[in-house]
């Protein structure tokens, strides 16, 4: 039996353009298939109803039909395997890495069984399964070459990673009893993760989250270079927006409490972003 329980997520809810129009048209579709694969995995593992057993069996089965392909499997929903053989055709077509969609499947067989964070690297090394693939896609899909090119997307994908589970660090307690912020951090202050449960940050917390902030400065650092490697012009645009956005959001998490109310950026912030990122799109 399949059991289908939908995030209530979408595009809408990314801290990030996804398949915009500053995309080519032709890349468009196969973003969008990378996207929705990712969406229909990243379901799974927020699955409320799904034992983690059930789960990690249920990425396994995407990871199959995504690499393989073959008959329908019982263990899948209709709609998720057509996520995975879409992926699959697409990936096919552009010749662009199967890593860059099983590495996603890794960091979500891991939220399957991992409530909990101890320092800094195991979040970092969590983020490079769960955040950096979408980076390295784009880029190999607009036929972007180089390490330090990848690096500086690494680290704005991570960057934008933090930010949401900054984000989102109260609903993924209160309905996953998942908390990403080291639980060190958290005892360094005197609390515990039901700190995250409250009303409002206290005091202590706050100096958490802004520790972590301190933190996504420097991945934003190290990604202020991606716009200027990225050789395609609309691409360079679109990086350089998503630059942008981190910056705004980290900005404004810094001032805002998300325990109060989910902090995001608004349509006004975005066409700020969108101006800021212009002149790259001007350069030959």
């Amino acid at each position: 039996m399949s059991i289908e329980v939908a995030s209530g997520k979408g595009r809408a809810d990314e801290n990030f353009p996804v398949g915009s129009w500053l995309i080519a048209p032709r890349q468009r579709p196969h973003v969008h298939a990378y996207y929705g694969f990712a969406r229909a995995i990243d379901d799974i593992a927020d699955n409320i109803v799904l034992t983690p057993a059930a789960k990690i069996a249920r990425l396994d089965a995407m990871e199959s039909v995504l690499l393989t392909g073959g008959a329908a499997h019982a263990g899948l929903a209709p709609s998720e395997q057509e996520h995975a053989l879409r992926l699959r055709a697409s990936l096919a077509a552009t010749g662009v890495d199967p890593r860059t969609a099983t590495d996603l499947i890794v960091a979500f067989r891991q939220d399957a069984v991992k409530p909990r964070y101890q320092s800094w690297q195991e979040l970092a090394d969590y983020c490079r399964y769960s955040a950096c693939p979408v980076g390295r896609y784009l880029l190999a899909l607009h036929g972007e070459p180089g390490e330090a090119t990848r690096a500086s997307s690494d680290a704005l994908c991570s960057a934008l990673q933090v930010l949401n589970h900054l984000q989102d660090c109260a609903d993924d307690l209160a309905a996953l009893d998942r908390c990403y912020i080291p639980e060190p951090w958290l005892a360094a202050e005197g609390l515990g993760v039901d700190a995250l449960r409250g009303p409002r940050a206290p005091a202590g917390l706050r100096r958490v989250f802004d520790r972590l902030l301190g933190e996504v400065a420097t991945l934003n650092r190290a990604a202020a270079s991606l716009p200027a490697r990225i050789a395609d012009r609309r691409m360079r645009l679109e990086a350089a927006v998503i630059v942008g956005v981190s910056h705004r959001l980290a900005a404004r998490l810094a001032r805002k409490d998300p325990l109060a109310a989910r902090v995001r950026l608004r349509k006004p912030d975005l066409v700020l972003c969108l101006l800021g990122a212009v002149p790259t799109w001007r350069r030959a």
